[in-house]
Formats: structure tokens, sequence, C-alpha cells
């Protein structure tokens, strides 16, 4: 009878990970220094390079397992600093003195969307390369520290771009990550827990002046039907009104539903205009508002820019934006809850993070249906701006003129050129009283009568917008609703005047 002979385990050849191929040949040295983040000591993998690699264990205290991703991410802080100065929870780094000479690291990171400790490990990593990364004070020489990310998840695409990628085989990524961009990521707040600064705010760091952006610009985007023309006719006026500092462009991304006199009306108004195929909202219920609105994910296809600010056309600003070009993707201003708002939106755009997205549609659920539902479960990771930037429309005293003046005004609700411009219409219906503000009406009319009346014509009522607006209004009347507009008398010289379909 044959006996079966145990194989001793450590006599079994290790098995050599491929990825060091990878980036071993990107290093004219026997021997490279690699930090290891939340891998065990005994991996084989790690074991099998001994003579190759010296492994340099990285230590950091784990975040508080009670911490909740809400509180990294919370609906409301004080940005004004009435109570104090908001405060972001603890995520703890390692000594970072203690790793200051290393070529590349490699991490496992844990899986899950909105987990706090995958969070955390990404920043482990991101703060170690930037760290290794400078050879000294001055900041103005770096070098090349490679990433691999180990394991059934990749790391945080927020923070490490997929155009910085150079291998992905099963379970291992390898990045060669593009350090300006990196250390600005690691400078800004864990969350929203806290305004990102658009700069380091110690210090005159050399690397602040590589963040001149060569080519950058405003885009919004049109489609399914002519009923936003006005609105983004506005909005450039408003770009182009605020005195905008930057050789930049407006570009206006339009389906085929948009015909050549609003085409006309829209280059008068400023914007270039590129022609796009619109995209399905998978998600969308039947008939529903935002049934196309996954078409605002070509903006990542404007990869002639380095970056972008994306305004919906329901908004107006009222003040420069100019200085967000300097913010990191994606910042945004605040919806509810632990989300932003896509209304207004800083973005890199990137041919492989529009593709990524795009083999994600049928994936990832959107919690709206939409582009903004979509998005957030994409980007969960982002940085919170000013809620003046893109302020939903609605003042909490209507009748107070002496609040601060915002960036823009997102108009939620009925349109302001859908109205009458005597009053908000959203008035006339008891469920969009949350939208209702007469005095950012007023702004947005403000706006209109700046612009030429050549262009204010593409701005006038058709008969079925005044249809809508007449009855409703005779619903308030004979409800009676309290706030009264019902009574204002009309003066709109649009009304009776109307415009073709």
């Amino acid at each position: 009878m044959n006996k079966t002979t145990e194989v001793d385990p450590k006599s079994r050849p290790r098995q050599r990970p491929t990825w060091f191929d990878v980036i071993g040949k990107c290093f004219n040295k026997k021997k490279v220094k690699v930090g290891v983040v939340n891998i065990d000591a005994r991996d084989e993998e790690l074991l099998s390079l001994e003579g190759e690699m010296e492994s340099v264990f990285v230590d950091f205290d784990h975040v508080d397992g009670n911490l909740k991703w809400e509180e990294i991410f919370p609906e409301w802080i004080d940005e004004n600093g009435k109570w104090g100065e908001a405060k972001c929870p603890n995520i703890p780094m390692p000594k970072l003195e203690n790793f200051e000479d290393l070529n590349g690291v490699v991490a496992k990171v844990p899986c899950g969307v909105r987990d706090v400790f995958r969070l955390q490990v990404n920043l482990v990593v991101a703060n170690l390369v930037v760290r290794s990364g400078w050879v000294n004070k001055m900041e103005n020489h770096h070098r090349n520290v490679y990433v691999v990310f180990v394991g059934s998840c990749g790391p945080m695409e927020e923070i490490f771009s997929c155009d910085n990628l150079l291998s992905h085989q099963q379970q291992y990524w390898v990045y060669k990550p593009d350090l300006w961009s990196l250390k600005q990521k690691t400078l800004m707040p864990v969350g929203s827990c806290q305004i990102a600064p658009g700069y380091a705010k110690t210090g005159k760091e050399v690397w602040r002046n590589f963040f001149s952006v060569p080519k950058v610009a405003y885009v919004s985007v049109l489609h399914s039907s002519e009923a936003y023309v006005c609105g983004a006719i506005a909005l450039a006026q408003s770009i182009l009104r605020s005195n905008t500092n930057f050789p930049n462009d407006l570009l206006l991304l339009v389906d085929k539903s948009i015909g050549p006199k609003s085409i006309t009306g829209l280059k008068a108004a400023g914007w270039k205009i590129q022609r796009i195929k619109r995209i399905l909202s998978p998600f969308a219920k039947t008939g529903a508002y935002n049934k196309w609105n996954y078409s605002k994910l070509r903006i990542w296809q404007l990869t002639k820019y380095d970056k972008i600010i994306f305004i919906d056309s329901d908004l107006v600003l009222l003040n420069n934006l100019d200085h967000l070009f300097v913010y990191p993707q994606l910042s945004a201003a605040p919806n509810e809850k632990v989300l932003f708002n896509s209304g207004l939106m800083v973005v890199e755009p990137s041919q492989c993070m529009f593709q990524q997205m795009m083999n994600k549609t049928f994936k990832v659920r959107s919690y709206n249906g939409g582009d903004q539902g979509f998005l957030n479960e994409i980007f969960t990771w982002w940085h919170r701006l000013p809620t003046k930037v893109n302020l939903l429309k609605g003042f909490q005293n209507d009748e107070d003129e002496n609040h601060e003046v915002p960036y823009a005004i997102h108009y939620l609700g009925l349109k302001p050129w859908m109205c009458y411009r005597d009053y908000d219409c959203n008035w006339d219906m008891q469920d969009r009283h949350i939208f209702a503000s007469d005095s950012a009406h007023r702004r947005w009319w403000q706006v209109y009568d700046t612009m030429p009346q050549e262009l204010q014509s593409y701005c006038g009522l058709t008969q079925k917008m005044n249809e809508r607006i007449v009855k409703w209004r005779r619903i308030a009347r004979n409800s009676s609703l309290s706030d009264g507009h019902w009574k204002i008398k009309v003066k709109d010289p649009r009304k009776g005047s109307y415009h073709s379909e």
C-alpha cells in the first residue's frame, strides 16, 4: 500500500506576484522599497519577493468602528462659523515622516460603498505616495511612486484615477499616480464635514503654481426638447456678465431635438455648440422627466479640457465662479443627507471615467432615476462647495432682501420663463410652495432685462404655457390660497403675444 506523503507548506515554492513585474521594471535598482498597507506580514506573495523588495509595514490606528459615513458627510454644517468652525471626525494617518523614501505602496483595500475603513486605507495610501514623492522641502522636484492594490476590490476611483492605471489583471491594480492631483486631494477635508479649500492654506508651496489650468470651460447640456433654450441663453449671458477672467469656453452639448432657430439664438448668447447622442437613464420611470438625464455623462468625454464647471440650464450666475476651476473633481454643493447636487459641479473630463460609468449604468441604481442619483453612487467621496455657490431656490424668508447674494441660483420647480414675470407661479400650486421665491424670481428677470431684445425673444410664452398658468391661477383663486399671489394683476407684456411652439 502506497503511503501519502504530506508536503511541508514551507517547502512549497512561493508564487511570485505578477504585479511586481510591472513595477519592478520601472526601477534601475536591485531592490525596491515598498510600503505595505493592510496586508499580513506572513503574506506568501510578499515573502516570495524578499530578495527583490524591502517591505516596510505601515502601522496606523484603525478608524473608530462606530464612525458612520453620515458623520463624515453631514447634510448640514455651519458654513459661516456662527457657532464655531466646522470640524471633521478623526481619520488616523500613519506617522508620514517615517515613510519618505518609498518607491511604491502595496495595499489591500476593503470592499463596500460608503465604507469608512475603505476610505481610510485609500487616504493612507494617497498620503504615503505624496510624502515619498517629493524629493525636497521646496516641493519643486518629485519622483514617481507606484501603487499596487490587491484583492477583489480596487481603490476608490475618486482618489486614484483610471487615467493613471498601468495594469489591471484579476485581483491587482497597478497605478502611477499623478502627484500634483493626488496632493491636492490629500489637502481636502476627509468629507463634506468642512468646506473644501481651493488650495493649501499653510505656507506658499511651489506646487500651487502647477494648478494654473491651461484649458477650462463652462459647460451645460440641452436634450429631448427646447423647453430650456431660454434658460441656457440666460445662463450664458449671466456667465459673461460675471466678468469671467479665464480664457475659457462656453460649451453647450445639444441633441437633435434642438432646432436651427434655437441654435442661432444659443450661439448669439455666447455658446459654442457640440452635438451629442443622448443617453437613456435605465432606471427612470416610463415618461419621467429625467428619462434621458444620463446624457449629462457626456461631459466626461470633453477631454480637450483639463477642468470644466458644469452648470444646469435652470441656473443663473450672480457672481463670478472662475475660482472654482482650481478645485478637484468632484466638487459640488450639498443637496440632502450625504448627497451633492449635480446641477453645478467641478469635473475633470476623462474618457476612461466615462467608459467606467457607462459600464455601470445598468448595475448601479439611481435613487431618483436620474443623473444625480447615479453620480452620487459613483462619486461617494466628494468635496463640499459653499451652499451659496448653488443656492437651491426658496429663501427661508422670502421677504428678506438683505440676505447674502449667492454666486448662483438654481431654479427648482417651474422655471421663471415659464411664469409671468409679475410673480413666481410656483405660488399657484400648494405642493410647489417649497420652490416659490419672489426675490429669486426677480433676480432671474433682472438677468433677462440685460439681454439684447433679440435674445429675449427666445423667452416668450407659448400658448400651452399660458394656458397652464391661467389654469393654476384659477385653481389658486378658487382655493383662496393664503399667499394671495393669484390676486396680482398681470402686466407681463409677453401675455397674449405667444412664442411659436
